[in-house]
């Protein structure tokens, strides 16, 4: 093996200091030259060079249209050594009107759809420039802009555009570059310019005066901008989020018996087809219901996306649940960043800026190219007096000049000769003899001297706009205006106040709904009218789909309206609305409980407690939660400790190792708590007992439990009713509460039913009133409904009677209570939504078959 040449150098070096030096330099390359625009012309590095090579190749609008794979070629010969696709998209998307707002780039040929269809290739496209982006390129060859070599230094590229066009807000940006990214929206070029106009006549002017001539984005596929709370945090901070929705309207169908949703306008950056597979899968999840068809009949004339709806459902509150589920609603992050020439060192460095700082960035270009505009044509004008006035001299002396040029042996010799004789530069002198015999005729002599006299009067207006800033400005406006009047266009997307803003609860029909979920931790809602009563016995209904490992495990009876409190095994709370559960029918297994909380599958859930207003509870309102868990403990909070949860939930009760919880309840304060245990014991005491505690605790003893026995139910005594118990074999029976006597928290507790082999162990117990309602579901989900009057009183120690007959491996694993249909004077919120063991919401224990 040779070792290193006589002209080789190796340089040790630390590989960390290396890879970060070049990763660096990486980062800064991507920075700017590649992904971030320039603040002064709003173009990225890829965008400007297709501009620039485009007009090098007279592919100006009102000149025939050339192939893109010339312009693609063009631009990876000449300035960007990068891949093809990379210049033909960024082509692709000038090209796009629902890209940009104001298209850059004319296109003739397939350039892609809204619905996500890719462009056809660039042997096929053809291309030029339109007429605005000819306004980005205006006056490029009149020395305003600074250019610098290209890749392999062969020729020169400019470092930025002349831009009359404010492009950076009219169009927007987006791009990702390393550690960061920017995301900066579309604007109406007349508020754009006018805003701009504005800031040149008071340079003090405030972001609010801002926002009055800006009222926010101008999207091109339109739509709405809901809120300006976003819009000010943008404009004044260069960062904010808008919610933007869709345009839809409710109109009657063909035969005026049914209605249905058209849509025609959808988000920015939507892809249309996209969005309509999403509510194809919204519908068949039962996210959104109420939708029987859905069709595109978008056309060449605009976007048209027709939902006819079912003749029972309400059309302003399907059309909500697709604003919340779809992309028919978005949320656009505004980020204006950009680079920035530093003051020092003109070095382009990236900042995010409010859009007064945009602006003032904009005019000051805008100042500097037309600063440099007006001294390259005073150079041209003084060149051009200089010659004229030369001119001028040899017309007032022809005959001395025709006699000197005569006389001299060659040229060189007599262009000497006059510059010697007359005062004249080389310059001058080689005019003279290049001049025609034409030019000395009278007019054309009358010609020389008016045009002298013009190019000394332009040369005073140039030196006066130099010597004027405010002559300078006032050009600036000028030019902005004419192109604001000539390409300017009204408002596309428009912008709703906050107060305009309807809510989903307030378009969701208020009713009374059956929720289940499994023991795998499925949930679903369903009608409260789809459950017959039956007699006691009966063999019921079967009311779940699920499979053979699965069974219904809680129940809850509520309205659409109230707050979940979810509570899990492990001490955790969760909370969702209940009409975010998708409606299932009778036999249907429902959704996942995770796709609704962010719970993992292992999770079980123990406890539903349900609540009205939950935000508005305070420390002052004396309302609580009690926890109960399998080990006896248990627990008291104020219910305002649970009001802030967050998207993972939040630690309702400290679990011990070993132990879980079973069960929560919502209580007054002044409560008596009874707790029952599988073997057939239950401990009444006074929840004053219980002293008040904080969230993250763990609690105190509750009932003293006897080895292998575990609390498989807990009640809160509201009113002078009797308990039902149930056992897993279906028997049940019913006491007064008066025969469970107060005892001491904490005690070992007295026999609430004579446990034997044919009742098995103890699965629920709840309190119940004679006219009260309840439903049995066994472990292969049997519902079975049966009124409590039904049941016979019996002694708290009694083996009860049969409540439902089972098929063998059957077993109860839990009771509801419902209030009954003719009882109207319930409110359907809580208080219908009692389940085993609490009697105001939460869920008795029903996994005894598991122990």
């Amino acid at each position: 093996m040779t070792g290193p040449g006589p002209r080789e150098r190796i340089l040790p070096r630390m590989i960390d200091e290396e890879i970060k030096e070049s990763f660096i330099n990486y980062s800064m390359s991507v920075i700017v030259s590649r992904a971030l625009p320039d603040v002064r012309d709003g173009l990225k590095p890829v965008h400007r060079r297709v501009l620039y090579a485009m007009n090098e190749a007279g592919l100006t609008a009102g000149r025939p249209y050339r192939k893109s794979a010339t312009v693609v070629g063009d631009v990876l010969g000449r300035y960007h050594p990068h891949g093809d696709s990379s210049v033909y998209d960024a082509v692709v998307r000038m090209v796009q009107e629902f890209s940009l707002r104001y298209p850059l780039v004319d296109g003739q040929g397939n350039f892609g759809s809204i619905d996500g269809d890719n462009a056809a290739a660039y042997r096929y496209t053809e291309v030029r420039l339109t007429r605005i982006a000819m306004e980005m390129l205006a006056d490029i060859d009149r020395g305003t802009v600074d250019f610098g070599a290209n890749f392999d230094d062969t020729r020169e590229e400019p470092k930025v555009l002349p831009s009359r066009l404010p492009n950076l807000l009219v169009n927007g940006s987006t791009g990702i570059a390393v550690g960061m990214a920017t995301n900066i929206p579309p604007h109406n070029l007349r508020e754009v310019s006018a805003a701009i106009v504005a800031m040149v006549d008071n340079p003090e002017i405030t972001t609010d005066d801002i926002r009055k001539i800006i009222t926010g984005p101008d999207f091109p596929t339109a739509g709405f901008i809901y809120g300006r709370a976003g819009i000010k945090d943008y404009i004044e901070t260069g960062r904010g989020r808008l919610q933007v929705r869709a345009r839809a309207q409710i109109e009657e169908n063909e035969r005026g018996s049914k209605s249905q949703i058209v849509v025609t306008e959808i988000p920015y950056q939507v892809n249309k087809e996209r969005l309509r597979q999403q509510i194809v899968d919204l519908v068949r999840e039962g996210k959104v219901a109420g939708i029987s068809a859905l069709r595109d009949e978008s056309n060449k004339e605009g976007i048209r996306l027709v939902m006819e709806l079912k003749r029972d459902a309400i059309p302003r509150v399907v059309l909500n649940q697709l604003y919340k589920h779809s992309q028919l609603q978005t949320t656009f992050g505004v980020i204006m960043l950009a680079l920035v020439p530093d003051i020092k060192t003109r070095q382009l460095v990236p900042k995010v800026m409010p859009v007064r700082e945009v602006l003032l960035h904009y005019i000051n270009h805008r100042h500097e190219v037309i600063t440099r505009r007006t001294q390259f044509d005073l150079d041209k004008a003084l060149e051009r007096e200089h010659i004229l006035e030369g001119l001028k001299i040899a017309v007032d002396n022809i005959d001395e000049v025709i006699k000197i040029i005569r006389a001299a042996d060659d040229t060189p010799t007599a262009s000497l000769s006059l510059q010697t004789r007359f005062a004249l530069s080389e310059r001058q002198a080689e005019a003279i003899l290049n001049m025609r015999l034409a030019k000395l005729t009278g007019l054309e002599i009358d010609k020389l001297e008016a045009e002298l006299a013009e190019v000394r009067a332009l040369i005073a207006e140039l030196r006066d706009i130099l010597g004027s800033r405010e002559r300078r400005m006032a050009i600036l406006k000028s030019e902005l205006m004419e192109v604001a009047e000539t390409f300017g266009d009204p408002r596309k997307t428009e912008i709703v106040s906050d107060e305009g803003e309807f809510s989903v609860e307030d378009l969701i029909a208020e009713e009374d709904v059956v929720v289940t979920i499994s023991h795998t931790g499925y949930v679903k809602r369903t009608s409260v009218s789809l459950y017959k009563r039956q007699r006691r016995g009966g063999r019921g209904k079967t009311g779940t789909g699920l499979k053979d490992e699965d069974f219904v495990s809680r129940l809850y009876i509520g309205s659409t309206h109230d707050y979940l409190l979810v509570f899990t095994d492990d001490g955790r709370m969760y909370w969702l609305k209940v009409y975010e559960i998708p409606q299932s029918s009778a036999g249907a297994r429902g959704k996942p409980m995770v796709n609704l909380i962010n719970v993992s599958p292992e999770t079980r859930v123990r406890a539903v407690v349900p609540v009205k207003d939950l935000e508005k509870i305070t420390d002052a309102d004396e309302r609580f939660l009690f926890f109960s868990t399998r080990a006896g403990t248990v627990k008291k909070s104020r219910m305002s400790d649970y009001t802030n949860v967050r998207n993972n939930g939040i630690k309702a009760i400290k679990i011990e190792p070993g132990d879980e919880l079973i069960d929560v309840a919502e209580t007054s304060g002044t409560n008596d708590i009874v707790l029952a245990t599988r073997f057939g014991l239950s401990c009444r005491f006074h929840e004053s007992d219980v002293r008040e505690m904080g969230r993250d605790t763990t609690g105190v003893k509750g009932i003293e439990l006897r080895p292998e026995d575990l609390v498989v139910g807990m009640v809160v005594i509201k009113r002078d009713a009797t308990l039902l118990v149930v056992t897993e074999k279906g028997l049940g029976k019913v006491s007064d509460v008066s025969e469970y006597r107060v005892q001491k928290r904490g005690g070992k507790g007295i026999l609430t039913l004579n446990r034997t082999e044919r009742t098995g162990n103890v699965v629920a117990l709840m309190e119940v009133l004679p006219e009260d309602e309840m439903i049995l579901i066994t472990k292969q989900g049997i519902l079975i409904r049966s009124s409590a009057a039904e049941v016979r009183k019996t002694g708290r120690n009694a083996q009860g009677v049969k409540l439902v007959a089972l098929d063998g491996g059957d077993s109860v694993i839990t009771v509801a209570r419902v209030v009954p249909e003719e009882k109207d004077g319930d409110d359907g919120g809580a208080d219908d939504g009692e389940a085993a063991g609490d009697g105001e919401g939460g869920v008795g224990e029903g996994d005894s078959s598991d122990e």
